[in-house]
């Protein structure tokens, strides 16, 4: 399927569907570059953000993140996992719910908690049923949340490296961008005036 983003940058990939994955969502994988060549392909397990990814928010770095990882792994040969795990998985209504009680104060970890959610309800298993599916047994990861590589190690994936996303930091994502380090530890390099 040819791509062609809204900067202009213009690729190719092979959309993959799943059937029995373990939460029985509909999640993809785009083959991107010479992913089939790649013997240690670059996956960027990414979770859906519909705000960020398509309406273009500056709440959060979603967007960004997408589309550095759609060239990242043209270059150099993977997958991009699309997740539909909106809002680290409390879901759209939920995730906007959040919105309002962060434009109250609230840091995006503290919103979803007063929404009555944990702060990532996500589940990377299907993640894991994708990639073997795809025969994609030893990984380079593309994240900065180290959950995601110690939660795919522990279902079986083997992560050979992690290399970090840039850091898309604005000064409408730099609350959210911190609480991502406070919270989870994300391994974000963010300006000091925060």
């Amino acid at each position: 399927m040819p791509l062609t983003l809204g900067d202009g940058f213009r690729t190719e990939a092979d959309v993959f569907t799943f059937t029995g994955l373990s939460d029985g969502q509909e999640h993809l994988a785009l083959g991107m570059g010479d992913y089939e060549g790649n013997p240690v392909p670059l996956v960027r397990p990414h979770s859906e953000c519909l705000t960020g990814d398509v309406l273009g928010s500056e709440r959060c770095d979603c967007g960004p993140q997408l589309r550095e990882a759609l060239e990242r792994t043209s270059v150099a040969g993977g997958y991009v996992l699309y997740l539909r795990q909106e809002g680290r998985g409390i879901g759209l209504y939920n995730k906007l719910d959040a919105y309002a009680l962060q434009d109250a104060g609230l840091d995006t970890y503290e919103a979803n908690r007063a929404v009555g959610f944990e702060d990532d309800q996500r589940d990377y298993t299907a993640a894991a049923e994708m990639l073997a599916a795809l025969g994609a047994t030893t990984i380079d990861l593309l994240t900065n949340n180290p959950d995601k590589a110690a939660r795919l190690t522990d279902l079986g994936v083997d992560v050979r490296e992690v290399l970090p996303t840039g850091v898309f930091a604005t000064p409408n994502n730099l609350r959210y961008l911190n609480a991502k380090v406070k919270h989870t530890g994300h391994t974000i390099l963010l300006p000091d005036a925060a």
